[in-house]
């Protein structure tokens, strides 16, 4: 209850420090205190207590915040500050923020950036089924069984997995639309890869009910009440914690 105190890896994910999973390994590894005592796993923290995290003072901030940023190809989703492309330092946004989930270097489109770690966990989580619209440019002209062998399940030995059955269209002679509900590590280029395929270009333009819409590239823009209460709405019944479907690989390699 939370007059009882917040557990310190809510109380880390709500400061925008990090995802309550990340936070669950720092209390691990000794770097967090609280009123100078050493964290453990299931700490609570109390209305005015004092929590350090790496020796530095953490507050929980009361702003929810929620970005759509047009991330652009050769930025790194990492906050890590020994990473110069890193998403973080690009936007400068003047109060801790950190990537919903992650969108490889080489791709570019919708990134939701976020202050708030059970948002993170319920969007992300490839167990919710939540959709994710991805628009691909292949090197060679798109083909009726290209797509439907996309659409059926891919094998992906490297990953121990096979694909979700998923929603397909051709957009162009060498492009198409593929709406995922999951996040394998650089999934639709291995996908293309099976059949003989290279991606060429790769945008994401939909998470869940934000669309990246005519945001340019290198931009962000703050996500809209109306859109939030949407977003919530369809996280009502999510889980923040790991939720593998029936007949899946827990090992398959999932990204956030």
């Amino acid at each position: 209850m939370e007059e009882q105190g917040v557990r310190i890896n809510k109380y880390l994910s709500e400061a925008g420090v990090c995802s309550r999973r990340e936070a669950d390994r720092q209390v691990e590894a000794g770097n967090v205190t609280v009123e100078g005592e050493t964290a453990r796993t299931g700490t609570r923290v109390g209305p005015g207590q004092t929590v350090f995290f790496c020796g530095k003072p953490v507050k929980r901030e009361e702003e929810m915040i929620l970005l759509a940023f047009h991330k652009p190809a050769g930025i790194v989703c990492t906050a890590e500050k020994r990473e110069k492309n890193n998403v973080v330092d690009y936007i400068h946004y003047p109060k801790r923020i950190y990537p919903v989930g992650r969108l490889d270097k080489d791709s570019e489109g919708l990134l939701l950036m976020t202050n708030n770690g059970d948002i993170v966990n319920k969007m992300m989580r490839g167990g919710n089924l939540h959709e994710k619209e991805y628009i691909v440019t292949v090197n060679k002209p798109v083909t009726d069984s290209f797509l439907r062998g996309l659409a059926g399940g891919v094998p992906l030995v490297e990953l121990n997995t096979t694909t979700r059955k998923c929603r397909v269209e051709r957009t162009g002679k060498r492009q198409f639309r593929i709406v995922l509900t999951q996040g394998l590590n650089r999934q639709i280029r291995r996908m293309c890869e099976y059949f003989g395929y290279r991606v060429e270009k790769l945008v994401r333009v939909r998470i869940m009910n934000i669309e990246l819409g005519d945001l340019k590239s290198g931009t962000w823009r703050k996500v809209t009440e109306e859109e939030y209460g949407r977003l919530l709405k369809q996280l009502a019944h999510s889980s923040n914690e790991t939720v593998i479907p029936s007949g899946e690989n827990k090992n398959a390699g999932e990204r956030q």
